[in-house]
């Protein structure tokens, strides 16, 4: 039995990605009889929200501490250490790119992406900090964790000899998303749906490229010679950048619940993923897993993660991106759909917390 700290500030707040990832690895390792887990957040705001964040069977400490502050701190010392936060563990596992100080505890860490060196552009301040967080937390760690083997070989080319034992730790689909259908005629009208839809699931910012998405249904538009196009529902929170302007057949529709949402892409005619660089592409996978088709451009982690069952676009090219729309808008969208589905549950998030095991058992020694 190892005991392991893990940092669950992620699961504050609205979840997406990697708010995602850690709930529901926390949720797979905590029915584990080889774990106990204790989680933990690094937050003087909303921190007294994290018992009820976690999943059942999983222990939650915190102390109301300013991250701003405790980062600042961890720049310049190897304390306040994780024990202090959740108690006395063999493993810490930091699971948003930051390993604090672990003490005595082996560090694991998770890197979602090298976006913040890949395409600084594309991310914001926080994320360009990485570029020093990183390494540091590379001196501190045991075993590194990514979510997909592109991005393992990225991280060993980026940071080699410096870079602990690796761990591909792929992700996992929900239950639910093979069980959902697209909604109904009530539940069109709640959501605001159209009958007939393309959908985009992601924070609005850079990395997504939703410009190139834009540009692509505005040319699909223009190329319709009065058929009907499929509408654009743009589904996720604001993020940074640009704003989106507004665009004939396009819709925002904010950030959806978890209950929402699989309902939202099964209804879907196919889901649409234009990002300049992913780690995973969870929304991707979840699509297939309701039998919704899948575009999306040639970043090797989706590549990696869709499995042949995506079509392709080169990153950024519009013109490609467009052609495909307009070829799901006249196909079926049922054709495929039990092979979209059966390839998707391939993916577990049993699976995940049981390679992300292997880097605990690293970190203990």
């Amino acid at each position: 039995m190892i005991t392991v700290g893990v940092d669950a500030t992620p699961l504050l707040g609205r979840r997406t990605g990697i708010g995602r990832y850690t709930e529901h690895l926390i949720g797979a390792l905590g029915r584990r009889d080889d774990v106990t887990v204790r989680a933990t957040a690094f937050t003087a705001r909303g921190w007294r929200e994290l018992a009820a964040a976690v999943p059942q069977g999983v222990n939650a400490r915190c102390l109301p501490v300013p991250a701003r502050a405790l980062r600042a701190v961890w720049t310049r010392a190897e304390f306040p250490t994780v024990g202090l936060f959740c108690g006395r563990t063999e493993v810490f596992h930091g699971t948003n790119f930051v390993l604090p100080p672990t003490g005595r505890a082996g560090g694991v860490m998770t890197i979602h992406d090298l976006a913040y060196l890949t395409n600084p552009d594309t991310v914001d301040a926080t994320s360009r900090a990485l570029v020093d967080l990183v390494p540091r937390g590379l001196r501190r760690a045991a075993a590194v964790c990514t979510p997909s083997a592109a991005i393992g070989e990225q991280v060993r080319e980026a940071y080699g000899p410096a870079l602990p034992e690796l761990v591909v730790t792929p992700l996992g689909v929900q239950e639910r998303w093979f069980d959902t259908a697209g909604p109904d005629v009530a539940e069109r009208e709640r959501l605001d749906l159209p009958d007939d839809y393309f959908v985009f699931v992601g924070t609005r910012e850079p990395r997504k490229d939703l410009a190139c998405l834009t540009a692509a249904y505005s040319r699909l538009r223009r190329d319709a010679a009065g058929r009907r196009i499929p509408e654009l529902v743009l589904v996720g929170p604001d993020g940074w950048g640009p704003g989106q302007p507004p665009l004939a057949g396009v819709s925002i529709h904010g950030y959806q619940s978890q209950d929402d949402l699989p309902t939202v892409v099964a209804g879907a005619r196919a889901l649409v993923m234009p990002s300049r660089d992913e780690g995973f592409g969870l929304p991707a996978l979840e699509a297939l897993a309701c039998g919704t088709p899948v575009i999306v451009s040639a970043v090797p982690a989706v590549l990696e993660v869709t499995g042949g069952h995506a079509a392709v676009f080169p990153i950024g090219d519009d013109q490609a991106l467009s052609s495909l729309l307009a070829a799901a808008a006249q196909a079926d969208p049922g054709h495929d759909r039990d092979a979209r589905r059966a390839y998707a549950r391939r993916w577990t998030w049993s699976a995940c917390a049981a390679a992300t095991m292997t880097a605990y058992q690293i970190a203990a020694g």
